[in-house]
């Protein structure tokens, strides 16, 4: 069936305020040229869009034209305020940025591991404000929180994990209705992923897992361009995922026996012991988070002579069997190791699991490093929070 006439003014407002939205300021003339639409159409949207608040005039395309033919339109970038935070275990990152994504303030706290829960919500609730209070923001349109654990894909809710800190969860509820008309939480390897697909390591892929390295080990599923959670949110817990090597089987409380005992932090650490690196104690970020004690190995290994090399080839082997039984499951063309450890490892790293990985599987499969590091789970908790709110005002125009 035809689209009515007001749906299809929706249709048409929202595939040109996502063409200003990727381009930047666009005149009539440039907008017509992208939606395919007529020049009558497009005047009415953009006078439609402008008395909507949504879009105005921003300059002229030219310092020669005058008119209304060479007048640019560009998105109201503070029609809506966005806020990300980056939640770990021992602290959090937030920044917070108008419509567009620019940023207007940023913070870190790090979380000491006794404080209690309550005064553990407290502070970073008392961040948010004064970060707020800072970039001249009173109200939030949507802020989204990036936490280790599961997140409930039908409720959107962090779920209860083992050996994660109580306070993550009543953070969250804290922050629903405080300074915001929505609060979305995912997973920090999704929202890694998400990132890694926009503006890093798997631009010009549409389907690719990324497999995360750090204190755990985890991955992200994007296939066909959409990120797949499974149907409680536990897709991708390599954690759980029983490999050779390891000396029993996991099992549904305790992921010791899977592959987190080949991959995560303590056995990679264990493995630079075994290979006699002299690994030091882990450095202490800006926000008192520490980093895992495998990507302080892998960091060291690279000036260790033959022992790095060996102790290298060794954590490529175990990365590839997590690698190998992804490709065979999935078919996804390419894998990103991102985390602590991953970013630690580069692309040499990445080389060598590839190398493993095309021996062990007769899937083409392309390994690469992540590209935007440690503030990948930040970066992919502001496009979210931007996806919302552009989602809830191009729909509507009023949200």
């Amino acid at each position: 069936m035809p689209a009515s006439p007001r749906t299809a003014r929706v249709i048409n407002d929202r595939l040109a305020l996502d063409h200003l939205l990727r381009e930047g300021p666009l005149t009539a003339t440039r907008l017509k040229e992208l939606t395919g639409l007529s020049r009558p159409t497009v005047a009415d949207l953009v006078d439609r869009l402008t008395g909507a608040g949504l879009i105005r005039v921003v300059g002229e395309s030219g310092a020669d034209r005058r008119g209304p033919n060479a007048r640019l339109y560009g998105l109201v970038a503070e029609r809506a305020h966005l806020a990300a935070l980056d939640v770990r275990t021992s602290g959090l990152a937030l920044v917070v940025t108008d419509l567009l994504g620019t940023p207007l303030a940023e913070a870190r706290l790090p979380i000491d591991g006794d404080l209690g829960t309550v005064p553990a919500v407290e502070r970073a609730v008392s961040l948010l404000d004064a970060t707020l209070d800072e970039a001249g923001v009173d109200h939030l349109h949507s802020l989204c929180v990036g936490a280790p654990g599961l997140v409930d894909p039908a409720t959107g809710e962090l779920r209860d994990s083992s050996g994660l800190p109580g306070w993550h969860r009543r953070l969250v509820r804290a922050l629903q209705g405080h300074r915001t008309a929505r609060v979305l939480v995912e997973n920090e390897t999704n929202l890694a992923a998400v990132a890694e697909r926009r503006h890093g390591a798997a631009q010009d892929h549409d389907t690719f897992v990324l497999l995360w390295l750090g204190h755990a080990v985890g991955a992200a599923v994007v296939l066909d361009g959409v990120l797949r959670r499974g149907a409680g949110g536990g897709a991708g817990e390599l954690g759980f995922l029983p490999v050779p090597q390891t000396s029993s089987l996991p099992s549904a409380t305790d992921c010791g026996g899977g592959f987190h005992s080949l991959a995560g932090s303590a056995a990679v650490h264990d493995l630079a012991r075994r290979h006699g690196l002299p690994v030091g104690r882990p450095a202490d970020e800006a926000d008192g988070r520490e980093e895992p004690a495998s990507a302080t190995a892998v960091r060291a290994a690279f000036d260790a002579g033959a022992a790095g090399e060996a102790f290298l080839d060794a954590l490529a082997d175990r990365i590839a069997l997590g690698a190998a039984a992804v490709a065979a499951v999935l078919d996804p063309g390419c894998v990103v190791l991102a985390g602590e450890t991953g970013e630690a490892g580069g692309e040499p790293l990445a080389s060598r699991v590839g190398k493993r990985l095309a021996a062990l599987s007769p899937l083409r499969t392309d390994v690469r490093a992540s590209h935007l590091g440690g503030g990948a789970v930040l970066a992919g908790a502001l496009l979210t929070a931007q996806e919302g709110a552009r989602d809830a005002l191009f729909s509507t125009g009023q949200a």
